[in-house]
């Protein structure tokens, strides 16, 4: 029997489309497509989309790096739905409500030694405003106010806030929103000529942290706040550092008083099977933003890990009023904190983190079993996620990866193009057969792309 054959017709008439201005999205061309009902989805469970023509696709991404449990999972569900009956809104300015603390300190329970306390958010961008903000406070409070300027990296991604933006090294994110704030950036860590068709961290490159000391001796370490990286840079084309790069870093940063900020908004629960990527690495800086698989995407939520050296200095140092002037209606929201307890318990029930550790080794081999198919470039992986990189056409960039991607979506794969990059970044979930089927639609969409 066909599981939607009974459910109602949500394709949209034509008069619907214009009210909603759809997010890094062609409007234009997304809205006139002849095949919109095939890339409007209108149901999920599990692995897999259902769209509203009623094809299946496997979401091989995690939709945006987000839905680490699979979708429509029924604890979550359930835990949302009682929480709308029973608690639909309380603030937590100096109100509050149980959730909040007990999602917290789940959360907590997670993270590296030291990161204890928790600063909620409603999305990853915001957490990378609030985890900057927290850092100019901090240093202000230590007598050091000069310390305004961040650092950033290249093709690094930190949201779209003015100061994500700002910190960031997306040029097409930058090019309008990016000057707004004192910012450098360290190069990126891509070097092909040294690591192509690296598996995992490529041995190569650690020297490239080197850099931050020229940084550091440009503006001065009395003038600079906070660096902040991703782990494993997600959008700008899944970057892997190179072995030893990110504790150089920390080891910079020490050096020079400069707080090391972790935007695990991608990384955090589970990608690298290990709660945080800091762990992974073992690497700890002294805050870790997260939002994405905190609540497996079901609700809106983001936040801050915060160092217990930190979070005690606004605690001893801020006077008897409020500690830091900054929050948001919806921090800790009822329902974003039920869908956090229930996601995360799912996570440890399921032993999610243990399988996305056994899943990488298929994953790294399905990955790597393109690398020698026409127009590719490279292959990289590190965990649940990968890239595989293809030449760009002159004239065209990015048109090939996104031909690729549309040809593995009508073959039932969702797979995301990301410049000249095609990413997989598929839900903790996945087992080997999907992993296998993955990588045989994406290298057969390859093969049929000139």
């Amino acid at each position: 029997m066909n599981p939607i054959a009974n459910a109602p017709d949500t394709r949209p008439d034509t008069t619907d489309l214009e009210a909603f201005w759809m997010p890094y999205t062609n409007n234009r061309a997304f809205k006139t497509r002849a095949d919109l009902a095939a890339r409007l989805v209108t149901r999920a469970e599990g692995m897999y989309y259902t769209t509203a023509s009623g094809d299946r696709v496997m979401d091989a991404m995690a939709t945006l790096w987000c839905v680490n449990a699979g979708h429509c999972r029924p604890r979550i569900v359930e835990a949302i739905r009682a929480q709308a009956g029973e608690l639909d809104f309380a603030s937590n300015f100096s109100l509050g409500h149980p959730l909040a603390f007990r999602a917290a300190a789940k959360i907590a329970e997670l993270a590296p030694a030291g990161l204890k306390h928790v600063f909620f958010t409603n999305s990853g961008s915001e957490a990378v405003d609030t985890a900057l903000k927290i850092a100019l406070a901090y240093h202000r409070l230590k007598g050091e106010g000069g310390r305004s300027r961040f650092i950033g990296r290249e093709k690094g991604y930190h949201g779209v806030n003015l100061a994500g933006v700002a910190v960031g090294g997306v040029p097409a994110n930058r090019k309008v929103f990016g000057n707004l704030i004192a910012v450098d950036h360290l190069r990126h860590t891509q070097d092909l000529s040294l690591n192509r068709h690296a598996r995992g961290e490529p041995a190569r490159g650690a020297e490239m942290a080197d850099e931050l000391e020229r940084i550091v001796a440009l503006h001065d370490a009395s003038n600079i706040a906070a660096l902040i990286v991703e782990p494993v840079s997600g959008a700008g084309g899944v970057l892997v550092p190179p072995l030893g790069y990110l504790r150089r870093l920390r080891e910079i940063c020490d050096k020079h008083g400069i707080l090391l900020i972790f935007d695990e908004v991608i990384t955090g629960f589970g990608r690298l099977g290990t709660p945080f990527a800091a762990q992974f690495f073992g690497v700890t800086p002294d805050l870790i933003t997260f939002a994405k698989g905190v609540t497996n995407a079901t609700v809106p939520m983001g936040g801050v890990l915060v160092s217990e050296r930190v979070y005690q200095a606004f605690m001893q140092g801020s006077g008897p009023a409020v500690e830091m002037f900054h929050g948001y209606t919806y921090s800790g929201h009822p329902l974003a904190s039920a869908a956090s307890i229930a996601t995360l318990e799912t996570y440890a029930e399921e032993g999610l983190f243990e399988h996305a550790r056994a899943m990488a080794v298929p994953f790294e081999r399905g990955i790597h079993s393109l690398a020698d198919l026409p127009n590719v470039i490279d292959t990289r992986n590190l965990g649940l996620i990968g890239a595989v990189e293809l030449a760009p056409r002159e004239g065209a960039p990015g048109a090939r990866a996104l031909e690729v991607h549309n040809r593995a979506w009508a073959r039932g794969v969702f797979v995301r193009a990301i410049g000249d990059n095609i990413a997989a970044c598929p839900p903790l979930m996945v087992n080997a057969a999907q992993v296998e089927e993955i990588f045989a639609v994406v290298g057969q969409a390859i093969r049929e792309t000139a």
